[in-house]
């Protein structure tokens, strides 16, 4: 349990960190902009995962 809190604490500051570079690069490069805003996505995606099954793993 202790494992997917802190995977899922990583990945949200990945999320955040790709969102972040998003958009400071956005101004510059557009498509490197997408590019960090679906890593952001995929990051976030995948922390909504492990939410789900901690939330699981506390209800039994």
């Amino acid at each position: 349990m202790k494992n997917l809190k802190a995977r899922a604490k990583e990945l949200a500051h990945q999320a955040t960190d790709y969102s972040r570079q998003a958009v400071q690069v956005s101004p510059t490069d557009r498509e490197q902009s997408r590019i960090l805003m679906r890593q952001a996505h995929q990051a976030s995606k995948r922390c909504q995962v492990l939410i789900h099954e901690i939330l699981r793993q506390e209800q039994v």
